[in-house]
């Protein structure tokens, strides 16, 4: 872990210090950031679903799950990719947790309804960096697509 530290402080710009080290939920936050940012479109419905993300995943109230974001947004700013933060929820959290991450960058790609390509390239280089399969990636896609669009299932 202090390796993934001082790789971030490294990479840091200085008017930026004040952000705190990435734990697994802000990388996973930053993560869902920069899938909502990947298409250059960082709607309202893709910030209101990382803070619902947040909330569910970590218990927090809708103010706390804002403000988490908000240091998210940061983080991804100062990150130099997406590898460090998926390293960071590999070596760190459990199977399970990085299932659930793997399912909630799925979530914020399938927001919109439309899969971009740098949305997805994103997700896959996460679902590599976490220490998952492609299988692992193919089934979190289709969870969140069936959470997302249930009509879509019955069909």
């Amino acid at each position: 872990m202090p390796m993934l530290k001082k790789l971030f402080q490294a990479f840091r710009p200085e008017a930026q210090t004040g952000l705190p080290d990435p734990d697994a939920e802000l990388a996973l936050g930053a993560l869902l950031v920069r899938v909502a940012q990947g298409d250059r479109a960082y709607q309202v419905e893709e910030i209101s679903l990382i803070d619902r993300i947040l909330a569910r995943l970590y218990q927090h109230d809708a103010i706390e799950a804002a403000k988490v974001r908000a240091t998210c947004e940061k983080l991804h700013t100062a990150a130099p990719d997406t590898d460090t933060f998926g390293r960071l929820i590999r070596e760190t959290t459990g199977l399970e947790d990085r299932l659930s991450a793997l399912d909630a960058l799925w979530e914020v790609v399938l927001a919109d309804g439309i899969e971009r390509e740098g949305e997805v390239e994103i997700v896959n280089d996460a679902c590599q960096a976490m220490g998952l399969s492609i299988k692992d990636n193919t089934r979190a896609r289709a969870r969140a697509r069936a959470k997302l669009f249930p009509e879509d299932v019955l069909k």
